[in-house]
């Protein structure tokens, strides 16, 4: 593979490293505790949830009892797991705003967790997306009352922390709550992180680690984007009736978490393959945040330099990031998510600039609720697009960059990929 007379399978291919690294069946093994000496019930949520339990199906004694109830996402479970029953129980549910079908998986779910003995070991299987498929509404509230404050969140530009500790105060599983329910048996959780900083608490809203989030947290985040609340969920968190349990509690005695796989482990895998080939490989941060657009931006100006002045960089060179941005919904939504959208705000602000080849998608394979992971810009892209008529301001305006990438045949859609690592973006300097 030469990057340069292929700058776009190059990149793909990162991009596939990248992923291949964070899959289930390559990293579980070494995080396996023992069988226990009661029984081992398997519970969990994420989009990675079905590759997670074939692996731990996979990997776990057959002469050890396994039994247990995961729920990802539609179309998040691997075919060969999908084909066959497993020892366990693997079901589908709505991403990013739940449905009905998640949050019976949550009940049910709350219902296996109890009675169990100190004897037994519960595995809890965590990636990101589980917040929303982990869906059981907080006393007084329903699904509906959960769906509306979802969707105001996700159009808010609420950064992916804030977004979990609402999610956390009005629900009934999440924020630790799921530990709780565990009580008194042992859980090791073992996640798969999709949030900028690793921290297990964020990661589908911690269902299993504490939380050291307020009530009062929660209503100012809440306030701060203008989100407004149904009485049942304003009554419960003035008066901390919803409130989660806190490090330190006894609930979480003897509990172990392990991350399993990092949106900086991917990105070094990447690195590795583009060394290989003879590129040096700079990785930014695995945890930029910030308004999709305007990451974009600051990624084309860090290019630019590259490009014209060899700095900070000498070129040919790859300039590696991951994390999570957030898209601020104006007016009438077009289609599009954050990679995407990523990418739109870096085509304009890179003018067609020479030698300049981008990649960006998230690591799940689906880029919000479109059917693509992300998409690529080069060079030409800004030309092409002029010659079939797209103006990409005005699809930017719309938060529709789907509308924009996908007549110039640049969308990257691998299709679910069965981890989530986050956002991955590379930019191919030469």
């Amino acid at each position: 593979m030469d990057p340069r007379a292929d700058p776009r399978g190059f990149l793909r291919a990162l991009y596939d490293a990248a992923v291949r690294r964070a899959l289930p069946r390559f990293v579980t093994a070494a995080h396996l505790p023992r069988p226990p000496k009661g029984r081992t019930l398997v519970l969990g949520a994420g989009k990675a949830g079905g590759a997670m339990a074939a692996a731990v199906d996979a990997l776990w004694p057959g002469d050890a009892p396994l039994s247990g109830l995961v729920v990802t996402r539609y179309g998040h479970v691997p075919p060969a797991y999908r084909a066959g029953p497993g020892r366990i129980e693997v079901v589908e549910a709505a991403h990013p705003v739940p449905d009905e079908a998640g949050r019976r998986a949550a009940q049910r779910i709350a219902a296996r967790a109890r009675g169990l003995t100190a004897d037994d070991l519960v595995l809890c299987l965590i990636s990101g997306g589980g917040s929303a498929l982990l869906s059981l509404p907080a006393p007084g509230l329903t699904l509906e009352d959960k769906q509306a404050v979802n969707r105001a969140l996700l159009h808010s530009g609420a950064a992916i922390d804030e977004m979990n500790c609402v999610r956390k105060h009005l629900s009934a599983i999440k924020g630790g709550r799921l530990a709780a329910m565990c009580a008194p048996a042992r859980v090791v959780t073992l996640a798969i992180s999709d949030v900028p900083g690793d921290d297990p608490a964020v990661i589908a809203s911690g269902p299993t680690v504490p939380d050291a989030t307020t009530c009062a947290d929660a209503l100012a985040i809440l306030a701060r984007y203008g989100i407004g609340l149904p009485a049942a969920a304003r009554q419960g968190l003035d008066s901390g009736a919803f409130e989660t349990p806190k490090p330190g509690d006894a609930c979480f005695a003897g509990h172990a978490v392990h991350l399993i796989a990092t949106p900086q482990q991917s990105l070094e895998a990447a690195a590795a393959l583009a060394r290989e080939h003879g590129i040096a490989a700079h990785v930014l941060s695995d945890e930029i945040e910030g308004e999709s657009r305007e990451v974009g931006k600051v990624h084309a100006a860090l290019a630019r330099a590259v490009a014209r002045r060899g700095q900070p960089f000498a070129k040919p060179c790859v300039i590696l990031s991951g994390g999570e941005t957030t898209v601020t919904v104006r007016g009438t939504p077009g289609r599009g998510g954050r990679a995407s959208e990523f990418l739109l705000g870096c085509a304009i602000a890179l003018q067609g600039e020479a030698g300049v080849h981008v990649l960006a998608a998230d690591t799940d394979g689906i880029d919000g609720v479109e059917d693509n992971a992300g998409a690529l810009v080069g060079p030409d892209t800004l030309a092409r697009a002029a010659a079939l008529g797209l103006k990409a301001r005005e699809h930017l305006d719309r938060n529709d960059a789907y509308g924009f990438f996908a007549p110039l045949d640049d969308l990257v859609s691998p299709g679910p990929t069965y981890t989530n690592v986050n956002d991955f973006r590379a930019l191919l300097v030469l």
